[in-house]
C-alpha cells in the first residue's frame, strides 16, 4: 500500500505532474493551457481569413486592370465599391473635377480597407500578448513551485534526489507550458502582421487604380457622368 502512494506522488506523467502540483502552479498551468487553445484557435481562424483576403486581392487586382460589372463582383471588391458609389454621386453632383473625384473616391475606399483589415487583425493583439506574458508567467510558476519544493526539503531535513526531483519536475513543467504557449503565438503574430502588411500595401495600389479608372471622364470637363459607370462596373 505505501509502495502505490508512493508511486503516485512520483508519477512524473503530464497529468501526475499537474496533479501534484502545487493549488497556485496548477493555476499557472490552466491559465497557460486556456491561452494556448486560445492562440490556436485564433491561428485557424487567421488562415482562413488569410485565404479569404488573398483570393479578395486577386479579384481586386482583376478588376483594377479590366473593370466589369460590378454585380459581377464580391467580397471585399464590392465592399470597397460600395463606399466609393456615395462619393461618385456627390462628386457628381457638385461637378468636380477628375482630380477631385479621384481623390474622394481613394479616400473613401481606403477608409473601408482599413475597416476590414482591422476585422481580420482582431485577435492579433492576444498573440502578442501570449506570446510575451506567458514564458513569465510560466517563469512565475516554475519559481513557486521550487520555493515549495525547498521548503518541504527543509521540513522533511532530507536533501536525496528522490525527494528534491518531483517538486522541481512539477514546477520546470509550468515553464514548459509557457513556452509551448508563447512560441506559436509569436510566429503566428509575425507571419500574419508580415502578410497583413503586404495585403494592404497590394490593396492600395488596386484601389488607386480603380479611383483612376472610375474618375476618368470622357471628355476634359468634370465630371458629370462618374455614378453610371460605378454602377455599371465600367471606367469612363
Amino acid at each position: 500500500m505505501e509502495q502505490n502512494v508512493a508511486a503516485a506522488a512520483h508519477d512524473f506523467s503530464l497529468i501526475g505532474m499537474y496533479m501534484g502540483a502545487d493549488p497556485i502552479v496548477k493555476g499557472v498551468m490552466i491559465a497557460l493551457g486556456v491561452a494556448s487553445v486560445i492562440c490556436w484557435a485564433i491561428i485557424l481562424e487567421k488562415m482562413i481569413r488569410m485565404f479569404i483576403l488573398r483570393r479578395d486581392l486577386r479579384a481586386m487586382e482583376s478588376f483594377a486592370k479590366s473593370p466589369s460589372s460590378v454585380s459581377q463582383t464580391r467580397g471585399l471588391t464590392r465592399v470597397l465599391l460600395s463606399a466609393a458609389e456615395s462619393e461618385a454621386v456627390e462628386g457628381a453632383s457638385r461637378g468636380e473635377d477628375r482630380s477631385d473625384v479621384r481623390a474622394r473616391l481613394e479616400k473613401a475606399m481606403r477608409t473601408a480597407l482599413k475597416s476590414q483589415l482591422q476585422r481580420i487583425e482582431a485577435g492579433l493583439p492576444f498573440l502578442a500578448t501570449v506570446g510575451s506574458a506567458a514564458p513569465f508567467i510560466g517563469l512565475f510558476g516554475t519559481v513557486w513551485g521550487i520555493m515549495n519544493s525547498f521548503t518541504a526539503i527543509a521540513n522533511a531535513q532530507d536533501t536525496s534526489l528522490a525527494t528534491v526531483a518531483p517538486g522541481i519536475a512539477e514546477a520546470l513543467f509550468a515553464t514548459a507550458l509557457g513556452l509551448a504557449a508563447a512560441i506559436p503565438a509569436v510566429m503566428a503574430y509575425n507571419h500574419y502582421a508580415v502578410k497583413l502588411g503586404r495585403a494592404a500595401a497590394r490593396a492600395g495600389d488596386a484601389i488607386g487604380e480603380i479611383a483612376r479608372q472610375i474618375s476618368r471622364p470622357a471628355d476634359a470637363g468634370p465630371v458629370k457622368a462618374s455614378v453610371e459607370p460605378l454602377r455599371a462596373g465600367k471606367a469612363i
